[in-house]
């Protein structure tokens, strides 16, 4: 068997062929199953608002994209901690949106969708601006 074998479970025959794996795996071998991360297109909308929310300084609150994330993930529930930089400002550790799955980035999404635009962000994606009764679909599902 090769050093380690990587399967997305998304239909019958991977399925069949993870369970054939796991019957022909070694004593002692590991397996992992996890849910999928966030995908990339997910990732590139989360950036696309946190830009719009930073350009817009809701309630005054100027921050970096980055420290906008890292806001939005603490409000979300996932442990975030922040450390006095070198320049005596305090900049977000210990938080990786990577480690999100697809459910948890699209909850993410969503409640920055949902603060965004209770704050009056001025959204480059044209859902939050025409809203939902244009017959768009949520920015959540359209990053799925």
């Amino acid at each position: 068997m090769a050093r380690g074998q990587t399967i997305r479970l998304a239909t019958e025959a991977q399925r069949h062929l993870a369970k054939r794996l796991v019957d022909i795996a070694p004593q002692g071998a590991v397996v992992n199953i996890q849910e999928a991360r966030r995908t990339s297109d997910q990732n590139a909308k989360l950036w696309a608002m946190l830009s719009d929310v930073s350009r817009s300084k809701p309630e005054g609150r100027a921050h970096t994209p980055e420290v906008w994330k890292a806001l939005f993930m603490n409000a979300c529930g996932h442990a975030v901690q922040f450390e006095t930089g070198l320049s005596g400002q305090p900049f977000p550790v210990g938080f990786r949106s990577s480690n999100l799955t697809k459910r948890e980035m699209i909850d993410l999404i969503d409640f920055i969708g949902s603060y965004g635009s209770a704050h009056g962000v001025r959204w480059s994606d044209e859902f939050h601006n025409e809203g939902a009764a244009g017959g768009k679909q949520s920015p959540a599902v359209v990053a799925q």
